[in-house]
């Protein structure tokens, strides 16, 4: 984003200016940071899909938006196929599908990952009570989430590192069910089930940290008991959902969750921004990555710390200034082909990401700031949203269940 258009933001605050101004002049954006959003971006291939609509700037119906939404995930889950050859739950299921394939196929946590994050969001949405087709909906979704951990590719006792995804399962098919406990959302017939798939993922969760340093990554060396570099990116997810668990009374090893937080810290640059992996060389290298590269993941980690009580107010701020300002960066990556494209190494499955994690640290600011930031983050979300009412952030078609489901989370933080 050039200066001119940061400039133009700012201009387009009404009451609520002074809070905006001066967050953009946050700590965390050293001169470094803000010369980097300056440079010019790389040649980008102009989409042949219909471009999605534009939302108006004022007055936005929130509620009929998260309606829309809904409609959409239930009248999109699908019969995706069989776990295995005695296992076929029928239309059960929102798989959440990228680049990566095992044997050709989408990896059975990618499955239950999105599944996961679209059930949650159908739990979370008003009227659920009057709203029969969405009820029987979840309850297929959370029927598969509990029965596709006892897949192979889920095993935690098999599991040896590499290049494994399956900890996206863990960690989303955990947080999801324990909302679902929590919302009185479990149908009677499958309580049992959903108990015995919570504990398993707590035990699955911490199995996986990475030994010595703690963290979780899906992009390890292989061998489960060799020291990795942790990834942020996974690790806030993860760290909330078991944070969550041990608040609703469950088991959870309090020194995973401290060395989980500790590689967070770690990860930290002098100028607020989050390595991809791994620690900031604080001698050789202290700014880490560009702002720009880091600013969908800021938001998680600063979330996270604060809901562990290890967080700072000006940080967290600072990431949710950094996500608004340097959006057009991330914007250019969504539903492109290619993972990580210079100049800021961004992969377009940060996007939907970064705004529900936005609009998390959103609601950890002091409550006179919240209204502005949540307008300015749904403004910049609904300016591409389509016109069937989901959002996409990949080329696969499939995977707007995994972006709407997280538009509307995002959506409905604020309560």
């Amino acid at each position: 984003m050039s200066t001119r258009n940061a400039a133009t933001h700012c201009g387009q605050f009404s009451t609520r200016v002074t809070i905006a101004c001066v967050a953009l002049m946050a700590p965390a954006f050293s001169t470094l940071a803000r010369a980097q959003a300056t440079q010019a971006p790389p040649a980008q291939v102009v989409p042949t899909r219909a471009q999605p609509e534009k939302a108006a700037a004022a007055n936005l119906d929130l509620a009929a938006i998260v309606k829309k939404g809904v409609e959409f995930l239930v009248a999109t889950q699908e019969e995706f196929g069989p776990l295995d050859a005695e296992t076929n739950l029928g239309k059960c299921e929102w798989p959440y599908e990228g680049v990566y394939r095992v044997k050709g196929q989408i990896p059975v946590a990618y499955r239950i990952g999105g599944t996961a994050i679209v059930v949650n969001a159908l739990i979370q949405a008003p009227d659920l009570a009057t709203d029969e087709p969405r009820k029987q909906a979840i309850g297929r979704g959370m029927q598969f989430i509990c029965a596709a951990r006892k897949h192979p590719l889920m095993s935690h006792v098999e599991y040896d590192a590499g290049y494994d995804v399956r900890g996206w399962g863990y960690t989303y098919g955990l947080d999801t069910l324990l909302r679902a406990k929590k919302a009185d959302a479990i149908p009677a017939a499958l309580k049992d089930e959903v108990e015995a798939t919570i504990l398993w993922s707590i035990e699955a969760i911490q199995a996986t940290q990475i030994p010595e340093v703690g963290g979780w990554n899906y992009a390890r060396p292989t061998g489960r008991d060799k020291v990795a570099n942790p990834s942020p990116f996974m690790t806030a997810p993860t760290l909330q959902a078991l944070m969550l668990a041990k608040e609703m009374g469950y088991v959870v090893d309090d020194a995973t969750i401290t060395r989980g937080l500790d590689t967070m810290d770690a990860a930290r640059s002098a100028i607020g921004s989050y390595v991809y992996s791994g620690k900031v060389n604080k001698e050789r290298k202290p700014e880490g990555e560009p702002v720009p590269s880091a600013c969908a993941r800021m938001a998680a980690c600063e979330s996270t710390l604060m809901m562990a009580g290890r967080g700072d107010m000006g940080r967290l701020r600072a990431s949710v200034d950094a996500f608004i300002v340097h959006w057009e960066w991330l914007n250019k990556r969504r539903a492109q082909n290619g993972t990580h494209i210079p100049p800021y190494n961004i992969a377009p499955y940060y996007f939907m990401y970064g705004h529900r994690y936005a609009a998390q640290a959103i609601e950890l600011l002091p409550r006179q700031e919240r209204a502005e930031y949540r307008r300015r983050v749904n403004e910049l979300m609904l300016s591409v949203q389509s016109e069937n009412g989901s959002w996409n952030d990949r080329v696969f078609a499939r995977s707007a269940g995994f972006g709407t489901a997280f538009a509307l989370q995002a959506i409905m933080e604020a309560k």
